[in-house]
């Protein structure tokens, strides 16, 4: 790892989904998006449902779709903690669109509902972003 880049883990619950080391990563927590560089501060955050941006030090973007967690930065390492996370390009865009339309058309506006529209949400604009 240089000095121009942070090292990466996205990890769900039943396995890690991407590792690297990356130049910049993006991802909403419960206070708004965030963007970390390299040598950023030490913090801890609480995730929502929504989109982490890696950029690689290759140049290459990769886009997850996560459920709430946690962030976690220390020593030029951060760490993304989620129940679920999958990788935009594991995400069949249409299949996606087809389960938050039927999410939505449910007629159901129970606390349930809302966290499955929102999850769904993601799942649909980290499959968009990458395609």
């Amino acid at each position: 790892m240089s000095d121009d880049s942070i090292r990466v883990e996205l990890v769900a619950a039943d396995r890690l989904v991407w590792s690297g080391d990356a130049t910049r990563i993006i991802a909403r927590t419960t206070e708004g998006d965030v963007g970390i560089l390299p040598h950023h501060a030490p913090m801890l955050s609480l995730l929502v449902d929504g989109v982490v941006d890696i950029q690689t030090t290759d140049g290459e973007t990769w886009v997850a779709a996560v459920d709430a967690g946690f962030l976690s930065v220390a020593n030029n390492r951060v760490s993304v903690l989620s129940e679920r996370a999958e990788m935009s390009h594991e995400i069949d865009l249409e299949q996606a669109r087809h389960e938050l339309q039927r999410a939505k058309d449910s007629g159901e506006n129970d606390d349930e509902i809302r966290a499955e529209v929102s999850r769904l949400e993601a799942r649909v604009r980290a499959a968009e972003t990458a395609s």
